[in-house]
């Protein structure tokens, strides 16, 4: 599926995260969420990434954004991804990359001249409206999360 542009409507999604607690985009309404699609738990562009988002948490929680990662591996990787870093947001297994998929995060990817299907680096943000405000696609980690803050302090 393509991605999805702003100012249409996020697709609904239920996963569960790194405890085993059900996240849905409705338990969000009213607030911005920042929904982040990562390639895989647990390497090193993965890690900065979620690291980024940890470490400004209180910033994203004056607007009362909510921040969601996803992945394509289970509850339990999760899981020690995050007491490995600490990470105190929750971090959604999308294990049959469903939810990738409507967002348009499940691309053919390319590594060693080697094709192969995944999650491509992407994040949305969701208006309190529950439409898409923003899309960064192909993200670099570096000065992503400042960039995503900027764009939640302007909603």
């Amino acid at each position: 599926m393509p991605l999805i542009d702003p100012g249409k409507k996020a697709p609904a999604f239920s996963l569960k995260d790194q405890n085993g607690k059900t996240h849905r985009l409705d338990d969000h309404k009213g607030r911005p969420v920042v929904l982040y699609f990562y390639p895989k738990d647990d390497t090193p562009g993965c890690t900065k990434e979620a690291c980024a988002f940890r470490d400004n948490l209180p910033r994203f929680k004056t607007n009362k954004a909510a921040v969601l990662g996803v992945s394509i591996l289970d509850e339990a990787s999760k899981g020690r991804f995050a007491g490995k870093y600490d990470l105190n947001f929750p971090l959604l297994a999308d294990e049959d990359h469903a939810v990738a998929e409507k967002y348009g995060a499940w691309q053919q990817r390319s590594l060693y001249g080697h094709k192969f299907m995944g999650i491509a680096r992407t994040t949305y943000l969701i208006g309190a409206d529950g439409k898409v405000a923003r899309r960064w696609d192909k993200v670099k980690v570096d000065k992503h999360v400042d960039e995503v803050l900027e764009a939640v302090d302007a909603l």
